[in-house]
C-alpha cells in the first residue's frame, strides 16, 4: 500500500498504511496526471469499504489541479480516500472518521516533504502531547489495491482487487492484546508499532495466486 500510501515501515506490509501515503504525494506531482471524474473516483474508492458502509461513506479524491478535495459528504462513520492518479497501480482506502486527524496530519507532513520516519516521529510526539487526537477505541482501515490493467478509470470498475485490513489500537502491545509481533501463518493477525500512537493490528489475507 502506498502510506494508505500511509503508514508502515515494513517492506511487504509497508504498502498498506504507508498507502495509507497513497495518500500523500505533493500537489505538483499530482497535477501531472488527469484525475478520473468524481463519479468514477467515488465508485472505485468505496470498494475499500464494507458493502453496507459504501453508500454513506464520505469520499476524498482529486480535482483536475491535483488537489485533494471532498468529492462526497458522508452520512456514516467511514471516510474513503480515492486512488492517487499519479501513483503507479491502484490503491484506495477507507477508514473510521476517528482516524481522520491522524491521516490528515500524515498527508500534511508528506506534502511538506517529510520522510516516513520523520512523519512517524512527529505524530508520535504530537499524540503524546495531546496535540494530535487519536481514537480511544479500536478503529479500522481498509486498503483495496489492484494493478493498473485491472482498473477502468472511466467507469471506476476494478477487477480482482486485493483487500487488506488494519485495526488501530493506540499504545497497545503484544502483551495487552496477546498478538504476535509477526505473522506465523497466512492471514494471521499481528501487531505493528506496539506501544506507540501508531500501534495497529495487521491482517493481510493471501493473494489469489498465493492461495492457489
Amino acid at each position: 500500500m502506498r502510506e494508505s500510501s500511509i503508514l508502515l515501515s515494513d517492506t511487504s506490509l509497508a504498502s498498506v498504511v504507508i498507502t495509507a501515503a497513497l495518500l500523500f504525494t505533493g500537489v505538483s506531482a499530482q497535477a501531472q496526471s488527469k484525475a478520473p471524474s468524481p463519479e468514477a473516483q467515488i465508485k472505485a474508492a468505496v470498494l475499500a469499504a464494507p458493502a453496507e458502509k459504501r453508500e454513506g461513506a464520505a469520499v476524498l479524491g482529486y480535482n483536475q489541479q491535483g488537489e485533494l478535495v471532498e468529492l462526497r459528504k458522508g452520512t456514516n462513520e467511514m471516510i474513503c480516500l480515492a486512488d492517487d492518479p499519479n501513483q503507479k497501480g491502484f490503491s484506495a482506502s477507507c477508514y473510521h472518521r476517528e482516524l481522520e486527524p491522524f491521516m490528515a496530519r500524515g498527508r500534511e507532513l508528506r506534502k511538506a516533504g517529510k520522510a516516513s520516519q520523520e512523519i512517524f516521529d512527529t505524530r508520535e510526539q504530537e499524540a503524546k502531547s495531546g496535540k494530535l487526537p487519536m481514537p480511544k477505541q479500536a478503529s479500522t482501515l481498509f486498503v483495496y489495491s489492484a494493478e493498473e490493467d485491472q482498473v477502468n478509470p472511466t467507469t471506476g470498475e476494478v477487477k480482482d482487487g486485493y483487500l487488506r485490513y488494519v485495526v488501530y489500537i493506540p499504545y497497545a502491545t503484544a502483551e495487552s492484546t496477546g498478538l504476535p509481533l509477526k505473522p506465523e501463518a497466512p492471514a494471521m493477525p499481528w501487531i505493528m508499532h506496539p506501544g506507540t500512537h501508531g500501534a495497529h493490528i495487521m491482517i493481510s489475507p493471501p493473494r489469489k495466486k498465493e492461495a492457489e
